[in-house]
């Protein structure tokens, strides 16, 4: 009893502090759970359905993403939604169509574009604004949406498809996780205020359709064509193949949708693509890489794992880092040294020093792996620059492999800390979940010379465990080096090519002045020199290639954005990059404004909700320490930041007075959710009376309507085994639905 009298008061004492940390620090950038509105005037959920149609020709996807606004509400609104698209992605049109009108986007510099959009919302003239907060993730703004609207907002990119062992993926993200900030609000810039975005609880679907579909035409015979994450209906016949979504599955919109296939023959698509515009000339070499070869006798490495058990992390995301690092530990041999470091709001590590592969400390490492549970929030810069800090065994070479979900702000300057520490190892950064932040992932990897690794279920966390033990074996080509005889190239990109590790093919942009001469690619294996030699013609001009010009600015954009201390001289490169060739960077939006003036009235702002990415719990937004599993609040005393670093206790000094409401369901034919929550609310203040009492927050109901009353109601799901289903019948008998509404309806209760 004393002992957790003891505890008790440590957890008060803890809370209290941090409270007043949060209140002398002000309040922090972050996410938070939607609440609704009493007001019924307004609509919550503008965003009607989203879907893309993707045409993918050779190693190029062509992607059309509308978005489609409906304002069923009784006022103007302006609706905000925050979105994510592919790393690679390069946005190069927008258009608006509002009935039969279609008004073409402009390409702007931000500031401007920002001005244009402000003037047409005050003039009551239909805008949106297209902006880019992360080379992942952007902000679509749709103004003055009048009750009975609907607005198609479509949004046109291309991307490259890189071949790995044969196999091509698609990837089209469909939700942005909620991000980890230690910024103030007051402090913030305008890079970082979508952070604040709305979410909807665990287990929630998404509030607006979701579908896609694809067309693929290879050119060359397809072996296999699969989508792992969603039911999709496969049409294949020779080089084409049409995918589309499941016509039930219309609420997937919280997690990647993965496509992947393979050629006949298990080939890639290798070679030279010319265009020959008329005022530059761009070309893109996609080379086969050489073979893979075992090594005999691979030398002995050290390995630094470093795993993040923070909130978004917690349940089915840590499963499957720790089985992905599980396996590798147990494949480490007798000669391998190795540590691990665990992170959330502090972090932990297995030992001061390098230790031997022995079967006692895997034994050791693997028990404190098992032991870990999620929960806090994501520092991973402190943990970074901890593990680098770590004693290094002299004459190995080190290797980090690093698992998180990625939901972090701060990737420019992860990206910094590794350039910075480049002699010291190489960085594999396995993304972890269903909707995983792939900027942060694939830039350690590039920042890190490493490889990117993406397990999205248990299943492929093994496949992607032997994956990672198969390329650090030894790289396949190093000192790569690309030589131009006859071709006058200029403006290449990258300017120097990284070490090989995977099966994916080497790949070189730029522009040229002529089709003649030859390219040469030359390097070194484990078996000896290597030497490519690729004829360059006028033959192999194509205006069909008409992408190269926007992937090719893409790549030299993505190269200049890596950096965080970019500096004003690379961020008005950036721009005159965009503004040259029609592209959305950080320093250029779309806008699209309408001729048409309205009497809008009064407009009312409304961001868009976002479901969590499936697998995703609540501990991934808002303040849940008091939650935090056992195992965690060990480490309190640890995992506390300094009292001059921001807090990370982020919505505790902004949280809603004490409520109810309804988080989500399903309902019969014949009613909306609005018009349930319209009969539900005079309920509120007395539900949340009793729930206050019983100290509960969250319960599933299923109710049985007929003639419009509530005849009986079963507790589905609940987490607390206090609620008394006789007490929450009788008040939920006094709602009154219209006598036609005849059915099971299931009701999600959250009270905060």
């Amino acid at each position: 009893m004393k002992r957790l009298l003891l505890i008790s008061t440590l957890m008060m004492s803890l809370l209290s502090l941090t409270s007043a940390w949060g209140e002398e620090r002000g309040r922090i950038l972050s996410p938070y759970f939607f609440v609704q509105s009493d007001d019924p005037s307004v609509d919550p959920f503008p965003l009607l359905e989203t879907k893309a149609r993707v045409n993918i020709a050779g190693v190029i996807a062509e992607t059309e993403l509308t978005q489609v606004y409906k304002n069923e509400g009784e006022r103007t609104i302006e609706a905000i939604y925050v979105f994510p698209l592919g790393t690679r992605s390069a946005i190069h049109a927008m258009r608006m169509k509002i009935g039969p009108r279609i008004i073409e986007a402009t390409i702007e510099e931000k500031a401007m574009a920002k001005r244009i959009y402000q003037l047409a919302k005050d003039e009551g003239k239909v805008a949106s604004l297209l902006e880019q907060e992360r080379p992942n993730v952007f902000q679509m703004k749709v103004a003055n949406i009048m009750p009975g609207d609907v607005i198609e907002v479509v949004v046109s990119y291309t991307e490259l498809l890189i071949p790995e062992d044969g196999t091509y993926e698609f990837v089209f993200p469909t939700v942005v996780g909620p991000r980890y900030c230690e910024k103030k609000d007051a402090e913030a810039s305008d890079y970082d205020m979508w952070i604040k975005t709305p979410y909807l609880h665990e287990g929630n679907e998404p509030p607006y359709g979701f579908d896609i579909g694809v067309n693929i035409r290879a050119g060359i015979p397809l072996a296999r064509v699969w989508v792992p994450s969603h039911e999709v209906q496969i049409r294949h016949q020779m080089d084409r193949a049409e995918i589309r979504l499941s016509p039930e599955k219309t609420r997937a919109g919280n997690r990647d949708f993965i496509l992947r296939y393979a050629l006949r023959g298990n080939t890639i698509q290798s070679g030279l693509l010319l265009y020959p515009g008329a005022e530059e000339k761009f070309f893109l070499l996609m080379l086969q890489p050489p073979e893979k070869v075992t090594m005999d006798a691979v030398p002995p490495r050290e390995y630094v794992f470093i795993v993040d058990v923070s909130g978004s992390m917690h349940g089915f995301p840590l499963t499957v880092s720790k089985g992905i690092i599980k396996d590798i530990i147990d494949h480490l041999r007798v000669e391998d040294y190795f540590n691990i470091l665990f992170f959330a709001g502090g972090s932990e590590v297995l030992s001061r020093h390098p230790l031997p592969a022995t079967a006692e400390n895997k034994a050791m490492a693997l028990d404190m792996l098992h032991k870990q549970r999620g929960g806090g929030g994501t520092r991973i810069l402190p943990a970074l620059k901890r593990a680098l800090s770590l004693e290094k065994k002299e004459g190995l070479s080190r290797i980090v492999v690093i698992a998180t979900d990625g939901y972090v702000a701060v990737e420019k300057e992860v990206f910094d800390l590794m350039r910075e520490n480049l002699g010291e190892a190489n960085f594999f950064p396995f993304g972890i979940g269903k909707g995983v932040n792939r900027y942060l992932i694939e830039g350690m990897a590039r920042a890190g010379r490493g490889d990117p690794f993406v397990a999205c279920s248990g299943e492929e966390a093994l496949k992607v465990a032997e994956k990672f033990l198969d390329y650090i074996q030894a790289p396949l080509l190093t000192d790569i080096e690309v030589e131009f005889e006859g071709f006058e190239a200029y403006d290449i990109g990258p300017p120097s090519l990284p070490d090989l590790f995977a099966r994916r093919p080497i790949i070189l942009f730029g522009k040229y002045r002529n089709a003649e001469g030859r390219i040469l690619v030359k390097g070194k294996t484990v078996w000896g020199d290597y030497a490519e030699e690729i004829e360059v013609s006028p033959l192999l001009e194509d205006e069909g290639n008409a992408a190269l010009t926007y992937l090719w600015a893409r790549e030299k954009i993505a190269r200049l954005s890596d950096y965080g201390r970019v500096g004003a001289t690379v961020g008005e490169e950036v721009k005159e990059l965009g503004l040259r060739y029609h592209l959305m960077t950080q320093y250029t939006s779309f806008v699209a404004v309408d001729t048409v003036v309205r009497e809008s009235g009064e407009v009312v702002t409304v961001k868009q909700p976002l479901p969590l990415p499936e697998g995703v719990s609540d501990l991934a937004v808002g303040n849940y320490l008091a939650k935090a599993p056992a195992s965690f609040a060990s480490r309190l005393v640890e995992a506390l930041p300094a009292k001059e670093e921001a807090c990370y206790y982020p919505d505790r000094d902004k949280r809603e007075p004490s409520r109810i409401y309804i988080a989500g369901g399903k309902l019969p034919p014949g009613i909306t959710m609005k018009e349930v929550e319209r009969v539900f609310s005079p309920l509120k203040e007395e539900l949340a009376r009793v729930f206050k009492q019983w100290g509960s927050g969250k319960v599933v109901l299923l109710l049985t309507i007929d003639e419009g009353r509530v005849k009986n109601l079963q507790i589905k799901k609940s987490d607390r085994e206090i609620h008394r289903k006789d007490a929450l019948e009788k008040m939920l008998r006094k709602m009154v639905f219209p006598l036609s509404i005849k059915g099971t309806m299931e009701l999600e209760l959250v009270y905060v």
